[in-house]
């Protein structure tokens, strides 16, 4: 079984972009790349071999989505969730640490009389309640990381606190606080040493918490990085800065992970930061939604890179949902057909429009690689961002 390592095969020479590869005990990740998210250990919709033909080369499943159906233990007796979801290729979990919070504060959950929330958080841990159906959990570090060796994947995450946007400087150094408190108790925890376990790096859009919770993580044996607490709220320019901030401070032979940031416009600007990997739910929920990335900039409409196949302009238009896409669902179907099964609620709609976006944007990924081993990055770059 191959164990995990990370080479940087190729740095640009304008930015601090790299080419590179991560290798783990289920296959090798050439980077930069974009991990699919299969929140439930399925990319929604998607067969794996669909995800696979799409360009996938790395899946990412959520700890505390899993730990709460069907179990990690249930996934353990299965023979873990490579074969669990039948997806033979590497597979990240997360901590669970972002969904405990976010969720904990949902609508759904079930109140104190008083009309306080039951998220409880400590230097111990948390406590919450299910948002399935309002029962009281606990997530530790220890426990957290007990979950990802149950569920078996090659790549798995720290618990971390994730602070919410916006948040004061004093709350959010708390986070911080606690955050490298819980990478030292993960650490500790850790038993299955083929797993590569990845530290997070927190400090909201605080330059010298960025730069604090950086330099603790860095000074703890972890092979791999991610960024939290980006895409939460903030703006664009903020979740740049901080990743700014962040990236010149690791070292150079341990990849980067950009959590739940996946935008065409991101990984330009977050790859030449020197970002490798990005995950994001993106291609499919704008899939469900009708939303299909495209390069035809007449069909956009107000966003860009992406149309809407509701659109009346579609009705009878014979054209793919992109002329240069090379997707299953472009290749056989006109943007006239896709446009009835979105209008009948057809579940096909949903299914295509989902493989098409993930396409695209593991397509794009594949053109960042070789615009990189080809010196070309800043080329491509302006051809996307000056559409």
């Amino acid at each position: 079984m191959k164990q995990f390592s990370f080479n940087i095969q190729k740095q640009d020479k304008n930015t601090k972009a790299r080419l590179g590869k991560i290798t783990t005990p289920h296959g090798e990740i050439n980077t930069p790349d974009f991990v699919p998210v299969g929140t439930l250990g399925s990319v929604k919709s998607l067969t794996p071999e669909e995800v696979k033909s799409a360009g996938a080369q790395v899946i990412l499943c959520n700890t505390y989505h899993l730990y709460l159906r069907p179990s990690a233990q249930t996934i353990k007796e299965l023979g873990g969730l490579h074969k669990f979801m039948n997806w033979n290729g590497p597979i990240i979990t997360d901590s669970g640490g972002f969904q405990v919070f976010s969720l904990g504060l949902s609508s759904r959950i079930p109140r104190h009389e008083n009309g306080k929330l039951m998220t409880k958080i400590s230097d111990q841990g948390v406590v919450f309640r299910s948002h399935l159906d309002g029962s009281i959990h606990d997530f530790s570090p220890e426990k957290s990381i007990n979950i990802q060796e149950k569920l078996g994947s090659d790549i798995i995450i720290a618990f971390d606190q994730c602070p919410p946007y916006p948040a004061s400087h004093e709350s959010v150094n708390t986070a911080v606080e606690r955050t490298f408190l819980w990478a030292k108790r993960s650490l500790n925890a850790r038993e299955n040493k083929s797993q590569a376990l990845y530290g997070v790096i927190q400090g909201g859009t605080f330059e010298d918490l960025r730069i604090k919770s950086a330099k603790q993580i860095i000074s703890l044996p972890f092979p791999g990085f991610a960024i939290g607490g980006v895409a939460v709220g903030e703006n664009k320019k903020e979740m740049y800065r901080a990743v700014s901030w962040v990236t010149p401070l690791l070292p150079e032979n341990k990849p980067r992970h950009l959590l739940g940031v996946g935008e065409i416009d991101d990984f330009f600007h977050c790859v030449e930061k020197g970002i490798d990997t990005f995950d994001c739910v993106i291609p499919t929920r704008l899939g469900r939604m009708g939303h299909f990335f495209t390069n035809e900039k007449t069909i956009m409409g107000n966003k860009r890179w992406q149309a809407d196949i509701f659109k009346s302009v579609f009705n009878s238009d014979p054209k793919p949902l992109d002329q240069k896409c090379s997707c299953y669902a472009c290749q056989n179907y006109s943007r006239a057909y896709l446009n009835h099964l979105f209008r009948s609620e057809e579940l096909l709609g949903y299914r295509l429009l989902s493989l098409h976006n993930l396409h695209f944007l593991l397509k794009l990924l594949g053109q960042i690689r070789s615009s990189l081993a080809d010196n070309q990055f800043d080329k491509l770059k302006h051809s996307w961002l000056h559409l």
